[in-house]
């Protein structure tokens, strides 16, 4: 996944800007990036994997606020400078972005001139008319430089709000205290939950004089000097949040003690088949009646739904999703997601969310969890578990069931022989054994060692990639090595048709997430990617700014066709992987709402509509062997479902449109849980 924003775990990368020169042309070398001073505020880029950058922050003799970063996250490279000017209204009147991200070149910029706003950015270029503070929300920048800026000015703006370009409106609410280091070094620092950036609440921390601290989550952008507080401000921050979330579970959550019927529906029925005209009976958080509208019984008092023009569905699954926060409980829940299997995360959050979701003080889908774990180096995954030995690796497969985790997800720098014997080990304990495929290793090799499950589809690539590509693949190469050569292979020859009769006769399961093969793949800077034309006009500014970052930047030596064609060869390989009967899981590895494009996306490769919705509701139910008592509409089944408008028969697209979400025989209105998520409004129904 990649972590343009995500990297302050916030949405706050926020901008950077510098030499004050509007319009910045050509992608800037590192080399030729500002230099910090010595006197410049140094931050860690990190997490409990490890370092994963640098970030300095001075002011320039002319007043000018000067930032530097760089950042190595998987082989993604980030090397940015920025500078930022404010005006008599305090506001930014100039910033500049210079340097490269994963998408390219990162120059971006900014100014105000007399009454008028102006400003250019990898993704879009506009102006508007600058009658009255407003500060400027950047694509792009760093995660120390830019959410400095953001957050100060916040915080000295009446009443902590501001209007923010090119739209929007932000505020801050004072979340949480905490006090870090020891000593001569001992401090006090506020975390402030921001909001109108994003769906979730944004935690940004300050020093007690309001000045910028750092921020914390999937990675951390902290003082220097002060990374042992990660754990002491991560714990005060999702506690803090927690508190909230009983008052959102009670907000949103109907009573399910009364039966619930929905009549003349459209129900996907048995995990295979939709049939007209179905009444679907809800009791006591079970199916209890499922049958022909004209003949089946709604019991006295029950809450009756009209299906008509609708269509019921059991709840969607999304089989690849990193829950963030408790604010993904209700974003989650307003697109139909009532399951989600995570496949990596922070082991002690996910056990804490899980024990305040049985006590009811947690609104969020079921989750079906896994530890992620990872070999060390400069690439390993966030968030893992990074592990030096095969005697390490086994200790981290015993404690993940010790504390109750359904399986095993092997990253990257994994040592490939250490896969055997530890996948071994995961069996003998029950535990499901999937992930990336190691650097140096190939898929059929990862099969043979023990793997149950694929993730990605370009790992299933590895198979006929270039030797180099394939010793590299825990890096940018595992992208880039596939939009190169992918196009080339041939998917009825060895060695893909011989991986593929392996995993078929190993029952081996695809995650593919080929939708994120599409994001990264297929768009330029500035194209809105077909996942979220719907939700245009519904989510902040920021947030849908952020749908037109475009894919990664194409090699030298390669062209974006090729990478275009690369992924139309990677859709025919989960066509052809359905065609010869691989089970596949549908997920998004990203934010949720990509989960329906991900099946129209099958549908492209040759599934049927109720094959595609079957790939996001039986499958990864059966996946994790809870398919006896949820996946499907059946009598005794749990009632895990979702209303949507219109016929996903004809048109799986519709399956954006949901009416009313039942989980665990809660009822829930969607158009409210899109509303406590940030959205202002209902998807755009397609043609």
């Amino acid at each position: 996944m990649q972590l343009p924003r995500v990297l302050v775990a916030t949405g706050v990368m926020a901008s950077f800007v510098l030499c004050g020169v509007m319009g910045v042309r050509g992608q800037v070398p590192a080399d030729q990036l500002a230099k910090a001073p010595k006197e410049a505020r140094a931050f860690t880029i990190f997490s409990t994997s490890g370092v994963n950058g640098h970030s300095y922050v001075w002011t320039a003799p002319d007043g000018a606020q000067m930032s530097r970063e760089s950042i190595l996250l998987r082989g993604q490279v980030w090397e940015i400078d920025q500078e930022v000017r404010l005006g008599a209204d305090h506001m930014p009147r100039l910033w500049v972005v210079r340097g490269v991200n994963p998408n390219g070149d990162a120059a971006e910029s900014f100014r105000i001139e007399g009454q008028q706003a102006s400003w250019k950015s990898p993704v879009d270029k506009g102006e508007a008319k600058y009658a009255a503070p407003a500060f400027y929300y950047a694509m792009g920048g760093t995660s120390s430089g830019g959410t400095a800026v953001f957050i100060e000015t916040l915080l000295a703006s009446p009443g902590r709000t501001m209007a923010t370009l090119p739209g929007g409106r932000a505020q801050a609410e004072k979340l949480t205290e905490a006090t870090v280091g020891k000593g001569a070094t001992e401090r006090k620092v506020t975390a402030w939950a921001v909001t109108g950036l994003g769906p979730s609440p944004v935690p940004i921390w300050t020093t007690a004089e309001g000045k910028f601290f750092g921020t914390v989550g999937g990675l951390a952008c902290l003082p220097a000097g002060y990374e042992d507080a990660l754990k002491t401000l991560q714990q005060a921050q999702d506690e803090a949040l927690a508190a909230r979330s009983p008052v959102v579970a009670r907000q949103l959550l109907k009573d399910g003690s009364s039966a619930i019927a929905f009549v003349h529906v459209r129900a996907f029925v048995d995990g295979i088949r939709f049939v007209d005209d179905q009444t679907v009976v809800v009791e006591g958080g079970k199916i209890t009646a499922v049958g022909s509208a004209t003949t089946t019984k709604v019991p006295a008092g029950a809450k009756v739904i009209d299906g008509k023009g609708k269509t019921l569905t059991p709840g969607l699954w999304d089989a690849h999703q990193h829950i963030l926060d408790d604010s993904a409980g209700p974003f989650l829940l307003a697109l139909g997601i009532t399951s989600v299997r995570d496949p990596g995360n922070d082991n002690d959050l996910t056990l804490a969310r899980a024990k305040r979701r049985a006590a009811g003080e947690l609104l969020m889908p079921h989750v079906y969890p896994s530890v992620l774990i990872d070999g060390k180096g400069p690439n390993a995954a966030q968030l893992g578990v990074v592990v030096g030995s095969q005697e390490e690796l086994l200790a981290a497969v015993r404690k993940a069931k010790a504390e109750g985790f359904l399986g095993i997800k092997f990253y990257g720098t994994i040592k490939p022989e250490w896969i055997a014997p530890a996948a071994a080990e995961a069996h003998r304990l029950g535990l499901h054994v999937h992930g990336h495929v190691p650097a140096g290793m190939l898929p059929s090799e990862a099969i043979a060692a023990g793997y149950d499950e694929l993730t990605h589809i370009y790992f299933e690539s590895m198979e006929a990639m270039p030797k180099d590509v394939v010793a590299t693949s825990n890096g940018i190469n595992r992208f880039n090595g596939t939009g190169q050569f992918a196009k080339d292979m041939d998917l009825t020859k060895p060695p893909m048709k011989t991986l593929l009769e392996t995993m078929v006769a190993k029952k081996t399961v695809a995650d593919p997430t080929l939708l994120v093969a599409e994001m990264l793949f297929v768009p330029e800077n500035g194209d809105l990617a077909p996942a979220y034309t719907p939700y245009v006009g519904t989510l902040p500014p920021a947030t849908e700014r952020s749908f037109r970052q475009g894919g990664f930047a194409v090699p030298k030596g390669a062209t974006r066709e090729q990478f275009r064609q690369s992924f139309k060869k990677l859709e025919e390989l989960v066509g052809l992987m359905h065609k010869d009967g691989i089970p596949i899981v549908a997920g998004t590895d990203w934010t949720g709402m990509e989960l329906v494009r991900e099946l129209e996306l099958y549908v492209e490769a040759g599934f049927t509509p109720a094959e595609a919705l079957a790939a996001a509701t039986i499958a990864p139910a059966r996946l994790v062997g809870v398919d006896g008592s949820t996946g499907t509409i059946a009598v005794g089944r749990n009632a895990d479902l979702v209303l949507v408008e219109g016929d996903p028969s004809k048109r799986i697209g519709d399956l954006r449109n949901t009416r009313w979400v039942v989980m665990d025989g809660h009822l829930m209105d969607a158009d409210e849980l899109r509303k406590a998520s940030g959205f202002s409004g209902r998807p755009k129904m397609g043609d």
